[in-house]
């Protein structure tokens, strides 16, 4: 699909479209840095695929939905997110005609969302593309949902040259910016140096001497046997290292939380605690010593803020940060994962190695690059210098 060249003085609308926490939080900033422009008219429908979690992102940036579907609701398939979103995101489009569709990603919300635009012959965009684990099965339904939206995206902002590759490799041929991750852009807006955690229990940590490590375990692939594994050598750290301080924001899936009680309640040095709002999250991070995740946002926002990473999978569609150093694969094997968490709480040169890696995420300017390609394709401005990592 084409970009129809704007006259002089018409304003670019732009429909964006997400609807779980991860998503909203790496297009907040985007959002805002349009919503300053005046060469741009953002929208932004929300399709609440998770409700609470997004409405804090929301509240947190400030930012208020124009269109809102409101489709959560209790024991929610795949099919019923992906007809839902499919048909809601129609009325929108039909109801405020945008210029361009944003998605993000490789959620649910983001797959409908582009279809529902192709089908409607709106361009789509689409944030963070080219990411590519290669196995179906895991991110799962993720890996499947980034590669359907690639050939129906009119524009893609890849985060780094390795993602643009990829697409290239599948003979995309719509035009593809590499402009760093937006994940990165949200940093500015949520660590500070004075900040208050607001939950009590996090708060209550403060000020402290121990080594705190972050654990986030939630994904669909992990549950079972191979949560169980994490959480033993969880488990085994903690025994083994009393100055150590495990905080574990538990995810409200009973998959999750039953083992994650079972197995570490009764710690003195584990802290469980209910999801932290993303503020509370990144300023954790920003404070942790050592974060242990199954999260693909993590992985590019703990480098940034010069925060080791091992990695709660067997793969991982973010392959950068483990050539940059920034990232260990630690599978999810309990003897491995606790052999490579004691080699970073115990070797100093080992931690510095990886805790002075170059993040080869971003350098905090993603959300201009993308604005100014923006501007570019409907004829108002100059082409963006693509991000280049630091060698």
């Amino acid at each position: 699909m084409t970009f129809e060249k704007k006259k002089s003085g018409e304003k670019i609308r732009v429909l964006f479209i997400f609807g779980t926490r991860p998503e909203a939080v790496k297009m907040a900033p985007l959002y805002l840095a349009l919503r300053e422009d005046a060469r741009f008219e953002p929208l932004l429908c929300v399709t609440a695929q998770h409700r609470q979690m997004l409405d804090t992102v929301l509240e947190i940036f400030g930012i208020s939905p124009d269109y809102d579907l409101d489709i959560m609701k209790a024991a929610q398939t795949l099919s019923y997110i992906t007809t839902a979103v499919l048909t809601g995101v129609e009325t929108v489009l039909k109801t405020c005609r945008p210029d361009i569709v944003l998605v993000h990603g490789d959620t649910t919300t983001t797959f409908a969302s582009a279809l529902s635009a192709f089908y409607q012959q709106v361009p789509v965009g689409h944030v963070e593309a080219g990411l590519r684990s290669f196995d179906m099965s895991s991110p799962f339904p993720e890996e499947l949902n980034r590669r359907l939206v690639a050939p129906m995206a009119s524009v893609h902002f890849s985060p780094t040259p390795a993602n643009r590759e990829n697409l290239l490799a599948e003979r995309i041929a719509a035009p593809i910016f590499v402009t760093g991750n937006t994940a990165i852009d949200a940093l500015s807006y949520t660590v500070r140096n004075d900040y208050a955690f607001k939950t009590s229990a996090v708060r209550g940590l403060f000020p402290t001497d121990r080594c705190i490590l972050l654990l986030t375990a939630h994904r669909r692939e992990n549950l079972g046997t191979p949560m169980r594994q994490i959480f033993a050598a969880v488990r085994q750290v903690a025994e083994e290292f009393p100055d150590v301080q495990v905080v574990y924001p538990v995810h409200l899936n009973p998959a999750v939380r039953e083992p994650a009680h079972e197995m570490l309640d009764g710690l003195q040095n584990v802290l469980l605690c209910d999801p932290l709002d993303v503020d509370d999250m990144h300023n954790l991070m920003e404070r942790a010593y050592l974060v242990l995740t199954d999260s693909g946002g993590l992985q590019e926002e703990a480098p940034a803020l010069g925060r080791p990473v091992l990695v709660l999978r067997t793969e991982t569609e973010r392959p950068e940060a483990v050539r940059a150093g920034t990232v260990k694969m630690a599978g999810v094997e309990t003897e491995r994962i606790y052999a490579l968490t004691k080699e970073l709480l115990t070797d100093a040169p080992a931690y510095a190695g990886m805790a002075r890696a170059v993040n080869p995420y971003g350098d905090g300017h993603a959300c201009a690059r993308i604005r100014q390609a923006l501007l570019y394709l409907f004829g108002c401005g100059e082409k963006p210098v693509d991000f280049q990592p630091e060698p």
